[in-house]
């Protein structure tokens, strides 16, 4: 590992100033980021660490809205009694993260700055057309997942929090792979003020809506709606864990499975 600068500041105002500089990166949970940079495939010359950022943690539910600070754990949104009360399948989504270290250490905004193909939280973020807070500005799902590892975050620029629109209703279902628990697939379902959204994850270089499902889910929500669904398996990934025509044939399985769960 090649050596870097090291920053620990307090606030966001510190931290977005550190972040700004020409080959710093923002290290949260660190679980994505210091593995990459152990392996040679990320080679910041500085970390800005967040983990003592007033202002980055906890969880808020008001108005028909879940808050969750940037900086919050996967452990901690797991065992959120609001969470639970409010949005239950994203409680059982971050329980289904990793290994209890990563749980204990990984975090919502660091997942979603990684933008990882098989992660976990994009299918929740997008499944759910929840809103990804900034320093700068607030970003809609649908427009903050551009590609493989890419996101529409600017150089410098910081999440501080997302923003959930508690949902009627909402299910996750993935198949995970056994040692890393990354989703081979994962599809999250919601219905709720903003319709009916499917997103997946694992499947392609990005996560998705799958919008063959979402309008068979409009006309009914039931997962017998799911049987006999069919997606292209054209653009989907083919690597040792499954083929492309595999994934396309468990993603209505998983969606079925994920509405019976809601």
């Amino acid at each position: 590992m090649q050596a870097f600068a090291y920053q620990n500041p307090t606030s966001v105002a510190d931290a977005v100033r550190a972040g700004s500089a020409g080959g710093a990166k923002f290290v949260a949970g660190g679980q994505s980021l210091l593995a990459a940079m152990k392996l040679g495939l990320s080679a910041p010359d500085a970390l800005v660490d967040l983990g003592q950022v007033s202002g980055l943690r906890g969880i808020t539910v008001a108005g028909g809205t879940v808050t969750i600070g940037a900086m919050t754990t996967h452990a901690e949104v797991a065992a959120s009694k609001e969470i639970r009360q409010a949005i239950p399948a994203l409680a059982h989504l971050a329980s289904e993260i990793g290994d209890r270290q990563v749980r204990n250490r990984g975090t919502i905004g660091g997942s979603l700055a990684n933008n990882d193909p098989a992660a976990d939280y994009p299918a929740a973020v997008l499944g759910l057309g929840a809103t990804i807070q900034t320093d700068q500005r607030t970003i809609a799902a649908d427009d903050f997942f551009k590609g493989l590892y890419e996101t529409a975050l600017r150089d410098g620029e910081m999440i501080t929090a997302v923003k959930f629109p508690v949902p009627d209703k909402a299910g996750y279902e993935k198949f995970k792979q056994p040692a890393s628990r990354f989703a081979t697939v994962g599809v999250f379902v919601s219905k709720g003020a903003g319709g009916v959204r499917v997103a997946v994850t694992g499947a392609k270089a990005c996560v998705f809506r799958a919008e063959a499902l979402e309008a068979k889910l409009k006309a009914s929500w039931d997962a017998a709606s799911c049987q006999g669904a069919t997606l292209s398996p054209t653009d989907m990934t083919t690597d040792l864990h499954g083929s492309g025509e595999y994934r396309a044939a468990l993603i209505p399985v998983l969606a079925g499975r994920a509405v019976a769960a809601s």
